[in-house]
């Protein structure tokens, strides 16, 4: 299985291919792969001759220098993991220098109001950084298809812009969310979790699962409070954020409108571990 640490190399093998009509599919990682990244390149490889994996942990997402420096990085057992789906997927794993090719820092951009929410209230440059690896992973693979888990439907609302406005010709594939048999969500960070409160942590997916079935009935504002005393009574889970928001627009929802998709987000932290989750509500 071919590994490239640089962007030559890679671009002069992807270009061979598209001289051939072959389409090349990109899934972007940070690494320490689980299954749901593997259903992500599952998909990928059946709707594209090619398909590139990125493995990189990108400094300029992080807000918090002791979460990058704890982010699980381990490219030989990701590899592996990739060569038992197939021996033809080509892994892109440059250094931080390879890929940024000079200042390592973020561009700026402006989402019209989808990166200030939610995860952009709590985590500051975030989605600045999510933005300009993007847009540098494009640049270096030029994918025909790319693959991102709706479980960061935030960031993948901001890829779809991003595309927009740079016009960028790529397709932006959403792949659903992947759980753990308790309901929570898959994430590299779970790896993290000490297995008691990895084993509790569905009760994250139960607090969802409850909040949807409210939404039939309930208020935004009484469906916070509710999930909001749920987590008060909790000892192993702090409430970062729980909002109910417009699909499209990420704007949060005060009074329901018909014909407009709502979905809730949560943000939870166990100890100093934070982990994100949604679900659709209609």
């Amino acid at each position: 299985m071919p590994v490239f640490r640089h962007k030559k190399e890679l671009n002069s093998l992807l270009q061979e291919k598209k001289s051939k009509d072959l389409t090349i599919g990109l899934v972007p990682t940070m690494g320490a792969l689980h299954q749901g990244h593997l259903s992500l390149v599952q998909k990928a490889i059946a709707e594209n001759n090619t398909v590139v994996v990125s493995v990189f942990v990108n400094p300029t997402q992080f807000d918090n220098e002791s979460d990058l420096d704890q982010y699980p990085r381990n490219l030989d057992a990701d590899v592996a993991l990739l060569h038992d789906i197939s021996e033809n997927i080509i892994v892109f794993a440059p250094s931080r220098e390879a890929i940024y090719s000079g200042e390592i820092k973020s561009k700026a951009y402006n989402f019209e109001g989808l990166e200030k929410v939610m995860e952009g209230t709590f985590r500051s440059g975030h989605f600045d950084g999510v933005a300009t690896i993007v847009e540098l992973l494009f640049k270096a693979v030029q994918p025909d298809r790319a693959y991102f888990g709706e479980k960061d439907f935030q960031q993948l609302q901001i890829i779809k812009r991003l595309v927009n406005q740079k016009n960028i010709p790529v397709e932006i594939i959403p792949c659903p969310i992947l759980r753990e048999k308790n309901g929570l969500a898959m994430s590299s960070r779970n790896e993290r979790l000490p297995k008691s409160v990895r084993n509790d942590a569905g009760f994250i997916y139960e607090v969802l699962q409850t909040a949807k079935t409210k939404f039939g009935t309930k208020s935004a504002k009484n469906i916070k409070d509710w999930v909001a005393d749920q987590f008060d009574k909790s000892k192993l889970f702090k409430l970062e954020y729980f909002e109910i928001a417009d699909v499209e627009t990420l704007t949060p929802m005060l009074k329901k409108q018909k014909h407009q998709k709502y979905r809730a987000f949560i943000a939870v932290y166990a100890n100093d571990i934070r982990l994100i989750d949604n679900i659709a509500l209609n």
